[in-house]
Formats: structure tokens, sequence, C-alpha cells
């Protein structure tokens, strides 16, 4: 699983790229965000993303002058987005190996080959890291173009990622899996935290609004028939969830869609 981070300071554009996109779909998960190239700098440091989606025009740091400062930090490949069509960006993206210079409005089509590029490119980065920091182990080194980099979600991660999408709609928690896989839950939740940047439970929470934003774009459905529906049996709690991770209530969000 590739971990993906979004700087952008627009915070509607930057929450709807988050939540409206199938990540898992495109085997990726968003571990944070950012809203500046300052912000953007340090969450890279911190959390060692594989691709980072980027804004070019920022506050206190452009795109541009975060991916200049990130390149001794950290091993990412990148995706620049922005308004306007400046060439003179563009080929200063390219000099720095940026994988990918889309335009504002991003289509899902794009972002998904843009973002298939930039899983080649990190794949083949991290080999030649491999490569360059092991020059003495031959066999290794042969062996480095067919291995499998650290990007894949690992054999437990992925079980527990494929857990909570076939069974968000009912009441589930850890134990259900430390019963499947006989493994405690406080290696499950480290070894899970580690690959995600989150917690069992937040992630779960995460993807049922995801699953519940889909569900309100349709226009169909009550409120609170659709939190039900993706696992929230208390609709306050539901509301809550949702309006922090959104920004929004679900009925404003539904409005949004359809007004």
């Amino acid at each position: 699983m590739f971990k993906v981070l979004i700087v952008e300071d627009e915070e509607m554009i930057r929450r709807g790229l988050r939540y409206t996109f199938d990540w898992l779909g495109s085997d990726c998960i968003v571990v944070d965000e950012a809203a500046n190239g300052v912000e953007g700098l340090a969450k890279i440091t911190e959390l060692q993303p594989d691709i980072v989606i980027a804004d070019v025009n920022m506050p206190l740091m452009d795109g541009i002058t975060m991916i200049e400062r990130s390149v001794d930090v950290a091993t990412c490949s990148f995706i620049i987005v922005s308004g306007y069509d400046e060439f003179h960006l563009a080929q200063k993206a390219v000099h720095l190996g940026v994988s990918e210079y889309l335009l504002k409005p991003l289509e899902q089509e794009q972002l998904m080959a843009a973002l298939e590029r930039a899983k080649g490119q990190i794949e083949l980065k991290k080999k030649y890291q491999f490569i360059k920091n092991n020059p003495n182990q031959l066999d290794e080194v042969l062996s480095a173009t067919l291995m499998s980099v650290p990007t894949k979600a690992s054999k437990y991660v992925g079980q527990m990622i494929a857990y909570i999408q076939q069974n968000y709609a009912d009441k589930i928690s850890i134990q259900d899996l430390v019963k499947l896989l006989g493994i405690s839950s406080t290696y499950l939740n480290q070894k899970f935290k580690t690959e995600t940047s989150y917690t069992f439970n937040e992630f779960l929470n995460r993807y049922r609004i995801q699953k519940a934003m889909d569900q309100l774009k349709t226009g169909e459905g009550k409120v609170y028939t659709i939190a039900s529906d993706v696992g929230f049996k208390d609709y306050k709690y539901f509301i809550s969830i949702f309006k922090k991770y959104v920004n929004l209530t679900p009925s404003q969000f539904q409005d949004k869609f359809n007004p």
C-alpha cells in the first residue's frame, strides 16, 4: 500500500480530494494532509510518504520550494497540481523529477493515471536506493529489480483492510481480527498504525465516512438511514465524526451535490 500526503491550501479542494477519491482502489492510503508548504515539508519529514500531491501556489512556501527542500529528508514521488497553466513551473517541476503536472479541476481518471505513474516512479526510486546502499551485496543487487519494495501492505495489515472493506456496515472491532488471525490486538494495532498512520478504529471510521459520502452524493435516502447502512448505529456519533472529517454536516454535504 502506497502512503499519500495531500498538500493544498484550499480546504474544500483538500478535503474533497481526500474523501471523494477511491484511494484503496488505487492501492493507496492518505496518511495526512497539509495546508501550506511549510506544514507539508514537516509532514514529509515526519511521515515519509511514498507519494505527495501538492499545489504549486500556497502561502508560506510554494510547492516547488517544498519539493526542493524535501530531497534530502525523504524519498517520494510528487504529483504537482495547479489552477494555472504556467509552463515555466511545469519545466521546473520536471527538472525536479516530479512524476506528473496536473491542472485543476482534477478528474478521477486523470488522477488515477497519475497515481499509477507515481507508484512506478517511487518503486524505481526505492530500488535505486537499495542498490546504492548495498553496492557490495551482488546477489541482492541483482535481485533488486524483481523484489518487492516496502510500499505494499504487509500480510496482516492487508487482511485487516480487507476485513474492514467487507464488513464495515456491521458492528466490528479489532477483537474480531484477534480471533481470526490469532494475533494480539496490541501487535495488530501497532502494525496497522506503522503502515497506515491510523489506528484500526480511526481507519474504520474514515472508511465508513467515505462510504456515507458516496451515498449522500446520489441524493437518495435519509441521512439517518445512510448512517446505519455504513455501520454507525449511533446517529449523533455519526454526525460528530462526519463533521470532524469533512467539516460539513451530512445534510450540508448532501445539499452541495444536490442543490
